[in-house]
């Protein structure tokens, strides 16, 4: 486990968290402004915040409507304890894409855009936060831009950043691969001050640390170069043209973790487009099937068999040697690639099934 792990709860909101703009210690994750997050005694206020460039927000008061901008900070708040607060979400989980636990409250958020939130219906929604996903980049899923600052001031509302996803494409961005779950948990105690549920965040996190620290002393004796390859094949994304899971992607660190290395590591971007040929020639050790929660077992069973097949006869993929092994991982892309606590979850279900030996899968 972690020195991290011993951050007390009277730390957090003494000085809750110095980190680097994409959390503290993200395997190189980071970039040159600082941010900090700053609280006075446990769950009481102001709060200070800064996005990814350094620039503070002061949060007066524990919100009563929050907006979020997608399911990775919508389950996070879920989590928390903050779901009876919540007024609506863009890009909403697909159905039974969120644990148990949460679904059924999940379900009841509004959803105020399939995609992006539209600008006008975001700022008309009566919050008073909105936690976002994206950042400085053009909102997802049109081009537009969201508000500017001036806007959500006028319209009351104030702006957070889950830092994990919304620097990771930014100029300051460190270039080195990520290679741990740091900038989340950060993420998960800055959404804990900010909301008033910082003892919660950290129960969280502790959960978190404890699982990849057991993994990771599972796999202590395995030298990096014993460790198998992994390519995570996005079946939803297409099949014409592979889609790329780079170093900068949280699904980096997850595969770091597990005790596997992370094919395209070195290319530069959350995502980029690939090419078959690319994937031939890394001929990875195991696949990651990752497709999307269908809704039920059998339906989601079935788009797991239908990516195993389709690497199966297609030609250029047939004579892989993941393929010819059968070395497959069925793992959604919600717990790879989406930002959260089941990201830990993620890391002993992949390291179980590579490293079969030496981790035993909800040990």
């Amino acid at each position: 486990m972690r020195p991290r792990t011993a951050r007390a709860v009277a730390a957090v909101v003494a000085l809750f968290a110095t980190a680097t703009a994409c959390g503290s210690n993200g395997g190189g994750g980071g970039a040159d402004a600082q941010v900090t997050v700053k609280a006075a005694p446990a769950g009481s206020f102001p709060v200070k915040v800064a996005d990814c460039t350094g620039q503070e927000t002061t949060i007066a008061k524990a919100p009563s409507k929050i907006v979020t901008s997608n399911a990775a900070g919508l389950e996070m708040l879920l989590r928390l304890g903050a779901g009876d607060r919540l007024i609506g979400t863009g890009f909403p989980p697909g159905k039974g894409s969120l644990p148990a636990d949460l679904a059924e409250q999940g379900t009841r958020v509004p959803v105020l855009g399939d995609r992006a939130i539209p600008k006008e219906k975001l700022l008309g929604s009566g919050a008073d936060l909105y936690v976002d996903t994206f950042g400085a980049m053009p909102m997802m899923g049109g081009g537009a831009t969201g508000p500017s600052p001036e806007e959500f001031a006028a319209a009351g509302i104030q702006h957070v950043y889950l830092l994990s996803t919304a620097c990771a494409g930014t100029p300051k961005a460190a270039k080195a691969p990520r290679t741990d779950l740091g900038q989340i948990e950060d993420d998960i105690r800055r959404l804990g001050a900010v909301t008033g549920t910082a003892a919660r965040a950290e129960e969280l996190v502790t959960g978190m640390e404890k699982s990849v620290g057991d993994v990771r002393t599972a796999l202590a004796g395995v030298p990096d170069d014993k460790r198998p390859t992994y390519f995570v094949f996005d079946f939803d994304a297409g099949t014409k043209q592979p889609t790329a899971v780079c170093g900068r992607q949280v699904a980096n660190a997850v595969i770091t973790l597990a005790g596997a290395r992370n094919v395209f590591a070195d290319c530069d971007a959350d995502f980029k487009p690939g090419s078959w040929e690319d994937v031939v020639a890394k001929n990875p050790d195991w696949i990651q099937l990752a497709v999307r929660n269908r809704g039920s077992e059998e339906a989601t069973r079935k788009a797991y068999d239908d990516a195993e097949a389709f690497l199966e006869n297609f030609p250029a993929t047939q004579g892989l040697k993941a393929v010819q092994e059968g070395h497959f991982v069925r793992l959604g892309s919600e717990v790879t690639t989406i930002a959260g606590v089941r990201n830990a979850d993620a890391v002993r279900q992949i390291a179980a099934t590579v490293h079969p030996n030496l981790v035993k899968n909800g040990q």
